[in-house]
């Protein structure tokens, strides 16, 4: 297969009838091929059904199976369930054993929590020593993606596209308006052979303030992040090995003899912080596929209910005059009357009550709980 070399990288060209959609007439080889479901986050926008044993991925926010559920069923294919890695901390590793009994060994705790970097080195170690030259998908477990078809399509495409050109691989989301909660993906040179839907990483930029990320829709040419990437396990192992050994390192020497008091000691840095933005060669590929990454209780309404004002309900609830409110309350009836753009969540020891457009301040009730010593309720 004839290639061309942009920089360090050689980004080999697709065989023409590939090139147009076209199944090859000869078979398809490639490295084998994992997911690593990234589980360990704490939900607390999500209190009060999200508590530490049972955060926002475990739970069934959107339909019948929890979101941890929901994302591994979605990557196969193009990967076998067999080859599906959780990473999960210890307060969860009982609850994701039970929604997921089939991981055995593919199950990997993390004693605390280290961000994504620390994370994604412990899988990437793993994966490189039970599949040498293996690819890897890495997917957070708490993302809502709208259309499988186009999802499996688009991870397949960033999987071989990692394999091809041994980049690190990005999936970006064409975005929809001036979110500041998201990174942004500022996109360079578009890629040969990949029909202008993969193209160099210009730049990775941070959470933005308003003005800059409205700046940065009005410029055009930028994605948001959404998280989910693909890379060779060896590749992303050599990027932390260069820029940040510290994480890599004293995991590679620990898994033998114990986490714990080597967990204690990593320093704390997302994936995209401390290799990604320090890496040279990184890509991104253009979702085709809705995609929200559910970050409060309002994102849960949104897609409940639409935009049209009804009100997203589940549980047994009465409406009076009421528009845009969200209820989740599975065993006691609630009632509205005149209210709007409300969230009401129902539990057993706790009861929630906000605007809709202060859903993103539920984290400062769980910080008042942790001051106040009420650990119960957390």
């Amino acid at each position: 297969m004839a290639g061309r070399v942009k920089g360090n990288v050689a980004f080999l060209a697709a065989p023409p009838n590939m090139a147009h959609g076209r199944r090859p007439a000869f078979p398809v080889s490639h490295p084998a091929r994992y997911a690593v479901v990234i589980a360990g986050g704490s939900g607390t926008r999500f209190w009060p059904r999200s508590r530490t044993r049972a955060p926002k991925q475990l739970l069934a926010l959107l339909g019948a199976r929890t979101m941890l559920q929901e994302t591994v069923a979605r990557v196969s294919p193009p990967i076998a369930r067999d080859h599906v890695l959780v990473v999960t901390g210890r307060a969860q590793a009982r609850a994701v054993r039970r929604q997921l009994p089939w991981l055995r060994e593919r199950l990997l705790v993390e004693p605390e929590a280290r961000n994504t970097a620390a994370a994604i080195a412990l899988a990437a170690l793993w994966v490189a020593e039970h599949a040498p030259g293996a690819t890897m998908a890495v997917l957070p477990a708490d993302h809502a993606i709208g259309d499988r078809r186009r999802f499996r399509r688009d991870l397949a495409a960033a999987l071989a596209l990692a394999e091809r050109t041994g980049a690190l691989v990005t999936i970006g989301i064409r975005p929809t308006h001036a979110e500041t909660g998201y990174g942004y993906i500022r996109v360079g040179a578009a890629l040969p052979g990949t029909r202008g839907r993969a193209a160099r990483v210009a730049a990775f930029i941070e959470k933005p303030e308003r003005a800059r990320a409205e700046a940065l829709l009005a410029r055009g040419n930028v994605l948001w992040n959404s998280g989910i990437f693909a890379w060779r396990a060896e590749t992303i192992l050599d990027v932390l090995r260069r820029h940040l050994p510290d994480v890599v390192g004293p995991l590679a020497r620990a898994r033998a003899r114990g986490l714990a008091a080597v967990y204690r000691r990593l320093p704390s840095i997302s994936i995209d912080h401390g290799a990604l933005e320090r890496a040279e060669r990184v890509v991104v590929v253009r979702a085709s596929f809705p995609w929200s990454d559910v970050g409060s209780w309002a994102a849960v309404a949104a897609l409940r209910a639409g935009a049209n004002g009804r009100n997203a309900v589940r549980g047994r609830v009465v409406p009076i005059d009421s528009r845009g409110c969200l209820v989740d309350s599975p065993e006691r009836l609630v009632a509205l009357v005149g209210v709007e753009n409300l969230v009401v969540v129902d539990t057993p020891d706790a009861v929630l009550v906000c605007r809709r457009d202060r859903a993103q301040d539920v984290r400062l009730v769980v910080e008042q709980l942790r001051r106040r010593g009420m650990g119960r309720y957390l």
